[in-house]
């Protein structure tokens, strides 16, 4: 019996490799005898960078940056000198994580720190920087990624707009350098929205920032004049592309001002892990996130094992600690289990996510083993 075990993180408790490791021992338990893979993923969202680089042998190299408030920080990404490629997430200088909430100002927030992560990167030697994009503190746009890459955006009096994310609404023209010294550039998105609109960053996404009502106005204004410049002064005019919305609006930004592809950040961790090769040798798939629900269908990592393993021919089955009763996310497995708390409340199964993940492992390995 081979089994593949391909889960992403329960976000706020378990990083995707413990998962993974806690769901292979309650296997392990069951079968003893069994050939069980452990194979964390992720979907661009926070841990892609850290699934990238183990898997590929990865060594781990520290940057000078700032966080989304400007405060100096030591930025972490990983480097795989072999294939010549930097791994990054943009979370690391200016993510969510970093502002307690009370901080939060996601008319303020810049994403300046990811400029110098990838200028650091660039000077390392990678020819490919593959940067995740979930996670963000900021709704700017990319535009403090840019003037950390030497963009100048500029008001009708000359003023270099360089304060808070709404003033961009008075932007006339944009300065670019005609070089950045930049190397290929895959942005890995774990969500499809673009940049403005109902369905835009801001709308969306704003709030969770910090942002008010009265914010979210602002802003929507400032990234509409944004797109507009861009389109005007660089030709260019992604604002309706899949996964512009990504972090803020970074998406935008990335293609924007650095020629940067967004990519499915399930496809690209898939491809950089070799997961369809690993599917194709197991019997069984086991996967799994802290919730599933409708968000999972759009580009979430079980999701994506799933319709994988439906292709090729495998059962396919996830352990979650939440499940929406939504007939098109449990149509997508074999089976759904959810881990039993056995009485305990939501702060301390959190705290014994491990344990509880390896015992639903184990009681639902003996139910599905008369299914293969």
């Amino acid at each position: 019996m081979r089994i593949l075990v391909a889960p992403d993180k329960f976000k706020g408790s378990l990083d995707a490799g413990a998962v993974a490791a806690s769901i292979g021992l309650g296997l392990r338990d069951a079968w003893p005898e069994a050939e069980i893979r452990l194979l964390p993923l992720a979907d661009g969202g926070e841990g892609t960078a850290s699934v990238i680089c183990s898997a590929a042998g990865g060594e781990w190299v520290t940057s000078d940056a700032h966080d989304a408030f400007g405060t100096p920080i030591a930025a972490r990404y990983g480097l795989i000198r072999s294939e010549g490629t930097a791994v990054m997430e943009m979370s690391e200088a200016a993510g969510l994580w970093r502002i307690p909430r009370e901080q939060r100002d996601a008319d303020l927030a810049s994403s300046f720190g990811i400029g110098e992560m990838l200028l650091h990167a660039a000077q390392s030697g990678a020819s490919k920087i593959i940067i995740g994009l979930g996670g963000s503190a900021t709704n700017d746009g990319g535009v403090g990624m840019a003037r950390a890459l030497g963009v100048q955006f500029i008001d009708a009096a000359g003023k270099d707009l360089a304060g808070r994310i709404s003033e961009l609404a008075r932007l006339a023209h944009i300065r670019a350098p005609e070089i950045l010294g930049l190397p290929r550039l895959i942005a890995a998105a774990d969500v499809r929205n673009p940049l403005l609109g109902p369905t835009g960053a801001t709308r969306v996404f704003g709030a969770q920032k910090g942002a008010t009502s009265e914010q979210t106005e602002l802003l929507e204004a400032a990234l509409t004049r944004l797109a507009d410049i861009v389109k005007s002064d660089l030709g260019m005019d992604f604002r309706d592309a899949t996964g512009a919305g990504a972090a803020g609006g970074l998406g935008f930004g990335l293609m924007s001002f650095c020629g940067a592809k967004i990519r499915s950040g399930f496809d690209v961790v898939a491809k950089a892990v070799g997961l369809e090769d690993a599917v194709r040798r197991a019997d069984a798939v086991v996967t799994g996130e802290g919730r599933l629900d409708a968000q999972t269908l759009d580009g979430k990592a079980p999701a994506g094992v799933a319709r994988l393993a439906r292709r090729l021919g495998k059962k396919v089955y996830a352990i979650v600690g939440e499940v929406e009763d939504a007939a098109m996310v449990r149509d997508l497995f074999d089976a759904i289990f959810v881990v039993e708390r056995g009485g305990q409340t939501r702060a301390s199964a959190i705290l014994n996510a491990a344990d509880l993940l390896r015992e639903t492992a184990r009681t639902s390995a003996k139910h599905f083993c008369c299914r293969l």
